[in-house]
């Protein structure tokens, strides 16, 4: 149920519903507190809803439950920066780093914050000069019965312009005690002015200075309705897009493409808008229209330095459309792009998946029994001539067009084993085997291979198999490598080997995992050890099925010797 809100709250995060967002991520924190991802995830909602008290104390909670989580500390990083706190910002950024020195997300938020301490450390005013270029300052003047006065006089008007427009220029308006009335109300404390000094203690100074001329009342300067209409805008534009976004979610594509180009014509600063309408012609099948739309989001987004994250998302977008129109190269490079930008899992996954069924295709692409069938053809006429690097050659081409036929991995199997490459042969025998159960072929080909190698009991196994599952008990290729096992098994007991020859089997033997695991067993040591020294309990050893098959093992072998 957890991962259900989860889920849900990412949708409507990704669709820029951040309250909803916070609501299914708080839903999901109720059923699973423990979750630091959950945390994570509504530190990054009420960031991007400004509420950075909120943001910050999730994002402290996620690395207090995950402290070697660089995420965690990207979201407190960017949290702290949200409330000013740039030192405490650099700080979280940095412990980041020192988890993961490579993450692209912590070195681009320390960057920025460190640019802004940096334009602070200019600027001796700091984070005052900063505070003028803040979108409700007029309301706060408006709010504050000092200053709602100073809204009637043009040449002040005109200087709160000027510093929303440069902040750094503060210095040179110090000296007007409006301005420095306006900044007491912005930093919170009350200013005291001459005049209002004295309104505060009831004086009256009408003796002491001349009564001020009277101004004739001037109209608003047009940049403060202009910005009072884009306000406005602003504020539509996310209504539709809203309303866009319930269409959407309601399958109503047609109605959501209007309301979405309605918010984009009323603020074209904001290219989610942009991406919204992409992904709705993405579902729609409109793959053209997608890459269109995500085109353009990308050239607005760098025109208006939007956040890289958001660019990202427009260019794995595009990929997207292209992966489902077919062009699986082109989404590759289009996701490769978008890594660049930001290094998202999803887009990550999604560009592993297109190379893989590049691949797929490559090779699919590639197939053909019939062009196979010529190089087998030449590959047999070579291994006739003896030359088998060459066989080798043609039967590995055959196999890469038609890779389901079991006989070329036999065929090459045979071109193995006279180059004495004995584990490729081995290799293609097994292959050749798991492709077809019943070609006794197969089985001879493996046998061989261990034979060769003086696996003798491994060789019998194999042959053994081949009579049980390939239909003809009595084949005679098979009875003949058993045969010719056992006889080899036996030279040891026949006194045919010389006793360099009977050391170095066995240290063969020994190297084989089964014949170690056998030793090793309690068990058996015990039943070897009473075959020296008690043979009356060595024969009751003997009457257990599974002690006896480990002992003809180890007699297989030349461990031991039978006389």
């Amino acid at each position: 149920m957890a991962d259900a809100e989860k889920a849900k709250g990412n949708a409507a995060f990704s669709a820029g519903n951040f309250d909803e967002a916070v609501e299914h991520f708080s839903a999901a924190i109720a059923l699973d507190p423990s979750n630091h991802v959950l945390y994570s995830n509504r530190s990054a909602a009420y960031a991007s809803l400004k509420k950075f008290d909120e943001a910050h104390t999730d994002a402290s909670k996620t690395t207090e439950l995950k402290p070697d989580w660089p995420k965690g500390h990207s979201r407190l990083g960017a949290a702290l920066y949200g409330q000013g706190d740039l030192e405490g910002s650099v700080e979280a950024y940095n412990a980041g780093l020192a988890i993961d020195p490579a993450n692209e997300t912590l070195k681009a938020g320390l960057e920025e914050v460190e640019a802004v301490l940096a334009r602070q450390s200019a600027n001796p005013l700091g984070g005052m000069a900063n505070m003028f270029s803040s979108p409700d300052v007029w309301a706060k003047i408006t709010a504050n019965p000092q200053t709602r006065p100073f809204l009637q006089q043009p040449d002040f008007v005109e200087k709160m312009n000027a510093l929303q427009k440069n902040p750094n220029n503060l210095g040179a308006h110090m000296s007007d005690p409006r301005i420095m009335q306006v900044l007491g109300v912005l930093l919170g404390v009350n200013v005291q002015t001459p005049d209002s000094f004295a309104e505060s203690e009831g004086l009256d100074l009408g003796a002491k200075k001349a009564a001020p001329k009277r101004r004739e009342p001037e109209p608003e300067p047009m940049q403060t309705d202009e910005e009072k209409s884009a306000k406005k805008c602003k504020e539509d534009a996310i209504k539709e897009k809203e309303l866009g976004n319930a269409a959407y979610k309601k399958k109503s594509f047609e109605e959501a493409i209007k309301h979405y180009k309605a918010a984009i014509e009323l603020d074209a600063t904001d290219i989610s808008f942009i991406t919204n309408l992409s992904a709705v012609y993405l579902e729609m099948g409109d793959f053209d229209e997608c890459i269109k739309q995500c085109e353009t989001a990308i050239e607005e987004g760098r025109k208006i330095r939007a956040d890289y994250k958001i660019i990202a998302k427009a260019i794995t977008r595009k990929g997207t459309a292209l992966e489902k129109k077919g062009d699986i190269e082109a989404a590759i490079q289009t996701y490769t792009k978008s890594l660049t930008e930001h290094r998202h899992p999803d887009t990550l996954k999604k560009l592993k998946e297109c190379e893989a069924r590049l691949k797929k295709n490559t090779e699919e692409a590639y197939l053909s029994p019939e062009l196979a069938e010529e190089e087998k053809t030449k590959g047999n006429e070579f291994f006739k001539n003896g030359d088998f690097p060459n066989a080798v050659k043609h039967y590995t081409e055959a196999i890469k067009r038609n890779p389901t036929d079991h006989k070329l991995y036999s065929n090459r199997s045979a071109c193995y084993m006279k180059l004495v490459a004995f584990n490729e042969a081995k290799a293609d025998a097994e292959k050749c085997i798991a492709i077809d159960p019943t070609f006794a072929k197969g089985y001879t080909r493996k046998a061989g291979v261990q034979y060769f190698m003086k696996e003798y009991n491994k060789a019998i196994e194999t042959y053994q198999e081949g009579l049980d599952k390939c239909g003809d008990p009595n084949n005679e290729e098979l009875k003949k490598g058993i045969q010719s096992c056992a006889y080899m098994m036996n030279a040891g007991n026949r006194g045919e080997l010389t006793p360099e020859e009977q050391k170095e089997r066995q240290e063969r033997a020994m190297q084989d995992p089964e014949i170690q695991q056998i030793l090793s067993d309690p068990v058996m040591r015990q039943v070897l050890n009473d075959m020296q020294e008690d043979p009356k309990a060595a024969q009751d050893h003997l009457k257990n099925p599974m002690v006896m098959g480990k002992i003809q093992k180890l007699v297989s072998a030349g461990i031991l010797q039978i006389r």
